[in-house]
């Protein structure tokens, strides 16, 4: 009797073990803007296919430099890496969610999405040409706010970061000042305002800043019930920002044609599109130097797209089209090798 516990014992402690093995982790780091779906798809993973994620949220340009240098099993990005690079870091990009930017005030008096803001006075108050919130141009918009003769304080991304290219990129669409003068990438020379890291310290620069105004990812401003604004978009019509807003805009996206699934969804047609909408990006190696880390990488995602849109549609983020997945699937299988030259997936 004693021998046969001892036996089912020493099973039962294999079985454990064997369990704990099966969990394989796998590293990335990057954007900010999809950290809170991709932790809760870690969560989830774990438990469903074994596969543990360690995710850093560092901002996007630390993600695209960390996967060129090889240090880590994926990279994020809200801005897609320029093509030259994914070709000389022989690194395929796919999409993973959709989301939006936001912009948010503390304006004393002012409730969220009552002031409504045209992109070309965004660029103006980041070009530091229109300093006061009662400014005339601000005022003719917003008849029915009150407005204080309160100095606007701007604040942007101190860190290289994917949320400042989809904010930049849409300043330079609606402001030809802006994309001559300014432009759009991960970080950029601003005109005005101050900087702080992150989207929690924009958050929190512009909460106890009064007449502050930033820029961070909706999911994280509706977590953390900060001020919002509606925004004029492309059709003329002040949009409040809603899961509604982004679906609209983000159906009108060209992904057919975009090379490298690098979609440009900003400043979309139609009276409901919210004007600020991006996908957000992995970059992953084709020629992984430890193939069975990248194959889990794939698993993860693909286990992402057939069991995470619940997920990320409860955190605010919009999921990609079945046939956009389908079509990730394909390139992972086409561009992504062992080094005998087989698919990994």
């Amino acid at each position: 009797m004693k021998l046969a516990v001892t036996a089912l014992a020493i099973s039962l402690a294999g079985f454990t073990m064997a369990g704990a093995a099966q969990a394989q982790q796998i590293t990335g780091a990057g954007a900010t803007f999809p950290a809170p779906v991709y932790t809760k798809w870690g969560e989830a993973a774990k438990a469903a296919i074994g596969i543990e994620l360690n995710y850093q949220a560092i901002g996007s340009g630390g993600g695209q430099n960390q996967i060129l240098n090889r240090t880590v099993d994926f990279g994020a990005s809200d801005a897609p890496m320029d093509p030259a690079k994914l070709d000389s870091g022989k690194l395929l990009q796919f999409p993973t969610v959709m989301g939006a930017v936001v912009v948010i005030v503390n304006i004393p008096g002012v409730e969220p999405n009552k002031l409504r803001l045209p992109g070309e006075l965004l660029a103006e108050i980041y070009e530091g040409k229109i300093t006061k919130w009662n400014d005339p141009k601000i005022a003719e918009a917003n008849r029915d706010v009150k407005l204080p003769s309160l100095a606007i304080a701007p604040v942007y991304r101190a860190d290289g970061s994917g949320t400042t290219f989809v904010y930049a990129s849409y300043l330079s669409a609606v402001s030809p000042t802006w994309k001559d003068k300014v432009g759009a990438n991960t970080s950029v020379r601003w005109p005005a305002g101050a900087g702080a890291k992150g989207n929690d310290g924009v958050a929190a620069t512009v909460h106890n800043t009064r007449g502050g105004i930033g820029y961070v990812e909706f999911a994280y401003a509706a977590q953390n019930k900060l001020t919002t604004v509606q925004i004029r978009n492309k059709a003329g019509v002040y949009v409040s920002p809603t899961m509604e807003a982004f679906s609209a805009a983000a159906s009108n996206g060209d992904w057919a044609n975009a090379k490298n699934f690098a979609v440009n969804l900003i400043d979309q047609p139609g009276e409901k599109s919210w004007p600020i909408v991006s996908a957000t990006f992995i970059e992953l190696p084709k020629d992984p130097k430890d193939p069975a880390r990248s194959a889990n990488v794939i698993k993860f995602f693909d286990w992402a797209y057939k069991s995470g849109d619940a997920a990320a549609s409860s955190l605010e983020y919009i999921a990609l089209p079945e046939k956009v997945k389908d079509a990730v699937r394909a390139a992972w299988h086409a561009e992504v090798k062992a080094p005998d030259g087989k698919p990994i997936f």
